[in-house]
Formats: structure tokens, C-alpha cells, sequence
């Protein structure tokens, strides 16, 4: 792995580069393998925070991991394209737009001592404009390469914190052409309730139960491409005790390996079926 600035990291993917980067700020990682037409995700990976806020921050290191997705990128590392974030979402959220990226409060508490000032608010989403520079450089590519594109965007959820049985997994679709994509988006479904994993964990998958991919990584896609389809794609987090900041590396390593052999399949259906239309 290389690190490049982002004009450099869109000039080797407008020239079809094959390269492992971390942008010069280390703020997201951009693997390409080979350009194919499918991309993975995982904006919330990321734990990193910036020293300079840890004095003024009022939620802890476990507050911050707890609503974090680790491991996402490592579920999906297999793939020849995956682009993740290494900031906390406490700093930015890439999944939201950049007017709400920075929080004041987060999941019902106060997150600041004392307000951001405006160039630590700067600093973070010109971060964030970034990471969206390069994304709409690599759909761009993958288009015109492929004429469609599909693109995973891999989250975690805390399950253990609804009052009812929730599904292993979860397909947010409510900003996505559902008719235009329904047998495609069913199909991932039923990969997803395929899935084997240890420990006696059953794998159940629902669309649209308890999140419904309202994030800003698939609705800029969506919104500014139209032959890219993104599948916000959430698992509960059963690979971990999310009380404990325990990671259960057998239950992730289960996951990558089903993500191996499924997601190329579901993306060449994907590609089989839309390319040309």
C-alpha cells in the first residue's frame, strides 16, 4: 500500500491503474485489484480520532466503537475493489450529508464540552469531500467501463438493543428503484439468509426491518448515476459482543469467506442482466 493524494489516486483510476492506497491525510483506503463492475464499501470502518479532539470529546473510546462497524472492511477485503474510511464517525460521518456530518450530540448525548471551532469543523469535512471526490471518480470509471455498475455498502447494526427479534442481516432499499431492481435485490436477500455461521448464529435477512439505507454513500450514488445500484447491506453484529469490545475473529472470518464466494456471483447476475439496458 502506497500513499497518495487524492489527485493522485484519481489520476491512476482515470488510467485504469491497478494500486493498494491510503490517502496522504489517512483518512480512507482505496484497493483496486482489477476494475470490475462491482465495488465494495464500508464508510464506518474506521476507529481513528483525532488527538486534538480526545480533550474536548464527552463520549468514550467504547461509546465511539460501540456505534462504529468494525470488521466491515475486513468482510468484504477479499474483493478486488474496496474503498473504507479510517476516521471515526464521530469526527464525520460519511454517511451522512456533509451539513450534518459533524455531530453536536450523538445517539441522545451531548458529544462536545465545548463547541467545535470552525476550522476543526473545516479540517474534518474537507475529509470528507474528499473521500466523495474519489468515489464519484471510481463509479465514473466503473460506468464507463461496464455501462452499470453495483456497489456493496457493508454497515453493522447493535442488535442487542431492540426490544424484538431483529434479522441477522438487513437491506435498506428505500432510495433505490425497487421496481427496476426487485429481482436483484431479493436475490441478495436469499444469499444473505444462506449464509452459514458458526456458533450455532442463524442467519436471517430482511429487507428494509430496521434500517432502510437512507445514507448518504448510496443516495450521492444513486443520485448521480444512474446505472449504479447500491446495496446497503447491514449485519447484526453477531461477530462481536458489542458490550464487551469483544471481536469474534471465527464469526468474521465465516463472513468473508461466504462474502467470497456469494458477492461475485450476485454481481456477475447483476451485470448479466442490466449491461446494455
Amino acid at each position: 500500500m502506497i500513499k497518495l493524494s487524492v489527485s493522485k489516486i484519481i489520476e491512476k483510476i482515470e488510467a485504469e491503474e491497478i494500486f493498494h492506497a491510503v490517502s496522504d491525510d489517512y483518512s480512507f483506503t482505496l484497493k483496486i485489484d482489477s476494475y470490475v463492475h462491482y465495488v465494495c464499501g464500508a464508510v464506518h470502518d474506521g476507529h481513528q480520532f483525532r488527538k486534538e479532539l480526545w480533550g474536548n470529546c464527552l463520549h468514550s473510546e467504547y461509546d465511539r466503537w460501540y456505534e462504529e462497524d468494525p470488521e466491515t472492511k475486513n468482510m468484504v477485503c477479499s474483493h478486488p475493489i474496496v474503498i473504507a474510511g479510517c476516521d471515526s464517525r464521530f469526527e464525520y460521518d460519511l454517511n451522512r450529508f456533509p451539513e450534518d456530518a459533524i455531530f453536536d450530540t450523538a445517539w441522545g448525548k451531548q458529544l462536545w464540552r465545548e463547541p467545535l471551532m470552525e476550522g476543526e469543523k473545516q479540517r474534518s469535512l474537507k475529509k470528507h469531500r474528499d473521500f466523495y471526490k474519489v468515489v464519484h471518480a471510481l463509479i465514473s470509471k466503473i460506468e464507463e467501463k461496464f455501462g452499470v455498475c453495483i456497489v456493496y455498502d457493508m454497515h453493522s447494526y447493535n442488535w442487542q438493543r431492540w426490544d424484538r427479534e431483529v434479522p441477522t442481516w438487513n437491506l435498506g432499499t428505500s432510495n433505490v428503484d425497487n421496481e427496476r431492481f426487485a429481482d436483484i435485490i431479493e436475490s441478495w436477500r436469499q444469499n444473505l439468509e444462506e449464509i452459514k455461521l458458526p456458533n450455532g448464529i442463524k442467519s436471517t435477512a430482511k429487507i428494509n426491518d430496521t434500517f432502510y439505507g437512507n445514507g448518504y454513500f448510496l443516495r450521492y450514488i444513486t443520485n448521480t448515476f444512474k446505472n449504479t445500484l447500491v446495496l446497503a447491506t447491514e449485519i447484526a453484529k453477531v461477530y462481536c459482543d458489542e458490550y464487551k469490545q469483544v471481536i469474534y475473529p471465527e464469526v468474521v472470518a465465516a463472513v468473508e469467506y461466504e462474502l467470497k464466494q456469494r458477492l461475485p456471483q450476485h454481481a456477475n447476475a447483476f451485470y448479466k442482466t442490466f449491461q446494455g439496458k
